[in-house]
């Protein structure tokens, strides 16, 4: 795809990451944050709309603090309700040199998981974005209690990291674009850092389980990583966005990307156009639930778009109420799907097994005949 038809788009999503938020020293890199705003700025009065996932927060309250490490339990949120007053006050000041407004809006799990603040979360940005505002969102990390409960150990949580949240803001939004700025050039066929003969890939038309491999974990003091960057491009194609990963750290990238340079990799979108709610289903809500399923089963959902009986359901792990999203997963554990559950999982135990006929003596009453229908069912 010709670089002036990838850039040609109207909603953006920016997602700053740690590393080119902070020097070599691990001090804030002023200018560098500046630049950005001064970037995004222009892309606002050109008629653009721009959105910005920042990370930083704890990073600033970690320095703030003088601490080495925020291991301890209590600490990282510490450091984030520290350090996201005095981010927000650069954006603050940053912005306001160019007369643009700014939103802080501050995001956990749930926004995503329960549907109803979903859909308000994109009603408010939605209007944001009307009024010429732009939103400076962040992980709510001090409020954020997933990883601190044990009984929460197994569940697949909608993001842990701000890659996922800008991808999932993006979904929310329906962005054209996705840019991941961070201190790398963009994707590769192996680690750069490790392997000098790794070579740069330029565009990507799908990202597949091959280029999934290719992810790297975070660099020190990150959380994302190259992983987790290709997992939120997939999301993103998936319902026709486009997504750019470039370095963050070449002066005034932005404006040189907007410009045409050949900065960056670009992943293009695919014919999928997922909805909404496929997407939702599939990315957005936080999964606890399991259900294990023959071969057969999993044929029939992968390549004949077919619910899900309960004659293929193996076994149900964990608990889940009827109108959740679980994960659909086969004999080796392996998820391959989620789906939206008719049933709830003791009801699903009961029938388990049985065919669809069986399923109003098994429980003296019969709501559908699938455990998930097909259409409440999103291929991962």
């Amino acid at each position: 795809m010709l670089r002036e038809e990838f850039l040609n788009v109207k909603r953006i999503v920016i997602k700053l990451g740690t590393n080119v938020l902070r020097n070599e020293e691990g001090e804030v890199a002023l200018s560098r944050i500046y630049s950005f705003i001064e970037d995004i700025s222009k892309l606002v009065k050109s008629g653009k709309e721009v959105i910005v996932v920042t990370s930083g927060a704890v990073g600033l309250g970690k320095k703030k603090l003088n601490l080495e490490t925020t291991n301890e339990d209590g600490v990282k949120q510490a450091c984030a309700a520290v350090g996201q007053s005095r981010l927000m006050s650069f954006y603050e000041n940053g912005f306001g040199v160019f007369d643009i407004p700014i939103a802080q809006i501050l995001l956990t799990e749930d926004d995503f998981s329960l549907r109803h603040r979903y859909l308000s979360l994109r009603t408010t940005l939605n209007k944001l974005l009307e009024f010429g505002v732009v939103p400076i969102i962040n992980q709510n990390d001090t409020v954020s209690t997933i990883e601190l409960h044990d009984i929460l150990a197994g569940m697949k949580v909608s993001f842990s990291d701000n890659d996922k949240l800008s991808a999932l803001v993006s979904s929310e939004l329906d962005a054209d674009l996705l840019i991941l700025l961070s201190d790398i050039n963009g994707l590769y066929t192996s680690n750069p850092k490790e392997n000098s003969d790794a070579e740069f890939i330029s565009e990507v038309t799908e990202v597949t389980d091959e280029i999934l491999a290719l992810g790297t974990d975070p660099s020190e003091g990150g959380r994302g990583g190259m992983k987790t960057k290709l997992e939120a491009a997939k999301l993103v194609t998936r319902f026709g966005g486009k997504v750019l990963i470039a370095n963050g750290k070449i002066p005034y990238v932005i404006s040189k990307i907007f410009s045409g340079e050949n900065l960056g990799t670009m992943f293009i979108p695919t014919n999928e156009n997922l909805s909404g709610k496929k997407r939702w289903i599939g990315y957005a809500t936080n999964v606890l639930g399991k259900i294990i399923v023959n071969s057969g089963a999993k044929d029939a959902i992968l390549n004949q778009s077919k619910s899900l009986l309960p004659i293929g359901i193996v076994d149900i792990i964990n608990d889940f109420k009827q109108g959740e999203v679980v994960s659909i997963c086969d004999e080796e554990g392996k998820e391959f799907a989620r789906g939206m559950v008719n049933y709830d999982s003791e009801e699903c135990r009961r029938i388990s097994g049985s065919h669809s006929d069986n399923i109003l003596d098994a429980l003296g009453y019969k709501n559908y005949d699938a455990v998930i229908t097909r259409d409440n069912i999103t291929h991962l």
